[in-house]
């Protein structure tokens, strides 16, 4: 795949999905800049494997869900590169419970880590690149934000937002040649799915046509390929990577 940027920006990148695209994307030939809100020792560490394997990659602590960090974090890479060219929006948490028993805060808090990150994202990439009338944004959601799931009302509805704010950002950013699409994983091989007893497991392979987790790298390559020049013509769009599970 062909890119005509030179870096990339990925929120909450130190470790699961956000690394592996981080590692992808560097294999790719692009500068990478790890951004991470606690445990530098991590972002440290894929720095420093990705710079041994003779790529580029630079460290950023900020939170991505604050506004004055986000709009600081890009001002800084600017400062150093001169462009911002890609930014993939994948920060965000969870905070799983029953809606019937769920705070309002527990609702508040998982729509700021999740949707208000990507919308200040979304809002300074598409000011940073639109001085180069070039850049593409994708968004990491959720395949909850498609189909809905138990105990994820505040999860869900962060995905579910996030993929209708991508097509109006998609809308604005056409003019100025920016495109912005977004992945919806389904269920993925991380530490967290690791916890999970093998009779669970089975459970949710049984619902998947592909009948297997999918593995970090299915998503960054996905990831890759719509920030690439091969997917120029695509804006908009969002893309299911979760084996057939939700079609």
């Amino acid at each position: 795949m062909k890119f005509s940027g030179k870096n990339v920006l990925i929120t909450g990148a130190s470790k699961g999905i956000g690394a592996d695209i981080a590692r992808v994307l560097a294999e790719y030939g692009l500068k990478v800049w790890i951004n991470y809100r606690s445990k530098p020792e991590l972002a440290d560490a894929l720095k420093d494997e990705i710079e041994k394997s003779g790529r580029e990659a630079a460290v950023i602590c900020f939170d991505a869900s604050i506004e004055e960090d986000f709009v600081a974090g890009v001002k800084t890479i600017i400062d150093s590169d001169g462009e911002l060219s890609y930014l993939v929006n994948n920060a965000g948490i969870t905070n799983d419970k029953l809606a019937l028993r769920m705070k309002l805060d527990d609702f508040d808090t998982v729509i700021k880590a999740n949707l208000n990150s990507a919308f200040l994202g979304c809002r300074e990439g598409l000011k940073a690149m639109s001085k180069k009338r070039f850049g593409s944004v994708v968004n990491i959601s959720s395949i909850v934000g498609e189909s809905g799931n138990a105990g994820q009302t505040n999860y869900s509805a962060s995905k579910g937002a996030m993929n209708s704010m991508t097509k109006s950002f998609a809308i604005e950013g056409s003019s100025r040649g920016i495109r912005f699409n977004a992945i919806t994983p389904g269920f993925i091989a991380t530490d967290m799915t690791d916890e999970l007893n093998e009779d669970v497991k089975k459970a949710y392979t049984d619902k998947i046509p592909l009948k297997r987790f999918g593995d970090p790298k299915d998503v960054a390559e996905a990831v890759a390929f719509l920030l690439s020049d091969s997917s120029s013509y695509i804006t908009g769009e969002i893309l299911k990577v979760n084996g057939g599970m939700y079609m």
